[in-house]
Parts: structure tokens; sequence; C-alpha cells
């Protein structure tokens, strides 16, 4: 391998340990959101601002959506509370809403195939956490790998008014980018 083949793998190295401590401390939507914008970014070297995050109550088979023509993501919170109370790792819990959030994010991107998304969601995970992350198997598997055994089709989720995240995307960026 020649010297730049290493230091190309170093800076690899080093800026997947970046979005892992990041990651693992991040507390938030707003925090885990930056992440994804960055990750999207070092990768596709794409990105959009002006992103509103809404949290309902939804069918516990979808994670999240975009509405088409929007500048809305739509969190299932009720999915978020089951991850929480089954988990209890920061962790785990960031991983599953960066999953979800990367996943409509390349939609709001102008990405609407689910067949050109899922592999792009696992291609950034790798790239930006490395192989053996959460993330990136959360990616691989489908975020409701964490949830076996839990029989989510029994659960009644009681329905609440939708929620807007506040302060989700700070304002002190440009429009035009």
């Amino acid at each position: 391998m020649s010297v730049d083949g290493k230091n190309m793998e170093s800076n690899e190295k080093n800026l997947s340990k970046k979005y892992r401590s990041r990651l693992e401390n991040a507390e938030g939507y707003s925090e885990v959101w930056k992440i994804v914008k960055d990750t999207v970014k070092s990768s596709l070297n794409e990105r959009r601002v002006g992103m509103m995050l809404f949290l309902d109550d939804l069918p516990l088979r979808l994670g999240a959506y975009h509405p088409l023509g929007t500048n809305n993501i739509v969190l299932n919170r009720a999915l978020v509370n089951i991850v929480e109370a089954a988990s209890k790792s920061k962790r785990l819990i960031n991983a599953f809403v960066y999953t979800l959030l990367l996943h409509e994010y390349l939609h709001a991107l102008g990405r609407h195939s689910e067949v050109q998304v899922r592999p792009l969601v696992y291609k950034i995970s790798r790239e930006s956490f490395g192989q053996d992350h959460i993330t990136t198997q959360l990616a691989k598997l489908g975020p409701w790998s964490i949830l076996k055994g839990i029989p989510l089709d029994i659960i009644d989720v009681p329905k609440r008014v939708i929620e807007i995240v506040k302060d989700f995307e700070t304002a002190d960026k440009k429009y035009i980018v």
C-alpha cells in the first residue's frame, strides 16, 4: 500500500472514530440529525437545509416518512419509545434514530426509490462508522432487527397529538449551500 493509501485509511479510521463518539454522546434528535447531515455530506457531498422533524404515533411497522415535496420528516414516536423501553442503551437508541433519519433524509434529497435508498443507508453507515458498528448492522439488517421478540402486532399505541421538535435544525445556515 502506498503512503497515500495509508494516510487515506488512517483518515477514514479517525473520521469513523469521530462519528462513533459523536453518535454515542448525542443528546437528542438535533444532535443525531447533525451527524446524519455530516455523514451524508462526507459520503455523497450533498446537503439540504431547512428540514423539520415531527413526532407522531404511527403504525409500528412504519419507522418514519418524508412527505414528498416538503421539508418535513415524520418520525414514529411510539416506535422510538418502545426501543427506549426495550434497550436503555443510548448508543443503540441513537443508532436506531440515526438509521431512520438517514433513510428519510435520502428521500428528502430526491432519492424516492426504496431500492436505491436502502443500499445507500448501508453504504453511508459503513463508510462513516465502520463495518462492525451497530448503525451499520441496523442498516444491513433493518432497524426492526433490534425489536425481534417484541410482539409489535399486539401493542396498542394510543394516538397523541403530533409534535414538532423545536430547534431540530439550527437556522444559522444559508439556504444556498
